[in-house]
């Protein structure tokens, strides 16, 4: 399977939420929301996203019962700052920090510090720096934050990650496999899962069962008969296609 990222279409919402938050003016809340589903690419967009502006941007991931101290630790180790054993010292360190250097922090796995109230925390280092804070949270990360009305109101923008539908599976089918897959093939994949994770590890665990039985070309039938092993592999006859590359 190629190593390519793929800019779908949740991913170009996603630079574009991006490009708008960079060039707020000084006087406008700057904080924002992206939520969907699991198995998206929300973290892989994240990723790819700051890899791309490291110089103006931070990644940080919650964690189950991740408190304030804890926050502000991971936050104070992604700008490269000491940490510091009294909660006002940490969130000192980081406003200085900030406006200073100031970078985008984008916090993935935000549910965990809604839960149990550290999210408190970037609304108060949003307020005093001024720099944009993106919370990253599951599906229903938008109807738990409505019930923070001081937080929500100071979302300029909401992002919802999308399932994809037929022609984004094609796109990624075509771009990341090595082998190629016939129209009813990416129908099945389709009807299978919309969900980027679930669609990768079918490319890679068709491609590892293609090569393992020197097939170059697969649809529907041979699909099935990969996964689900209906038939002996042996005996399926594929057509002869020309190979890509």
């Amino acid at each position: 399977m190629k190593n390519t990222f793929l800019k779908t279409k949740n991913v170009k919402m996603f630079t574009t939420l991006m490009d708008t938050l960079k060039n707020l003016p000084v006087n406008v809340p700057k904080m924002a929301l992206v939520y969907g589903e699991q198995g998206l690419g929300k973290t892989e967009t994240l990723l790819w996203w700051v890899m791309q502006n490291y110089d103006i941007a931070i990644y940080v991931r919650a964690n189950n019962k991740m408190t304030s101290r804890w926050l502000m630790h991971d936050i104070l180790s992604q700008l490269d700052t000491s940490r510091y054993g009294r909660l006002e010292d940490n969130f000192n360190a980081i406003e200085k920090q900030l406006k200073v250097n100031p970078k985008i922090i984008i916090v993935d796995e935000v549910d965990y510090l809604i839960a149990n109230k550290s999210i408190e925390t970037l609304r108060d280092i949003h307020d005093k720096t001024g720099i944009p804070i993106v919370l990253v949270g599951m599906a229903d990360c938008d109807r738990k934050l409505s019930k923070l009305s001081h937080i929500y109101g100071r979302l300029y923008s909401i992002l919802k990650f999308q399932a994809f539908n037929k022609q984004d599976i094609n796109e990624i089918v075509t771009s990341l496999s090595d082998i190629e897959f016939s129209d009813d093939a990416i129908d099945f994949i389709a009807n299978k899962t919309n969900k980027f994770r679930e669609i990768a590890k079918i490319i890679d665990k068709i491609e590892k069962l293609s090569k393992t039985n020197s097939i170059d070309y697969v649809d529907a039938e041979v699909i099935r008969n990969l996964l689900y092993e209906r038939k002996n592999i042996a005996t399926l006859q594929t057509p002869k296609y020309v190979q890509f590359g």
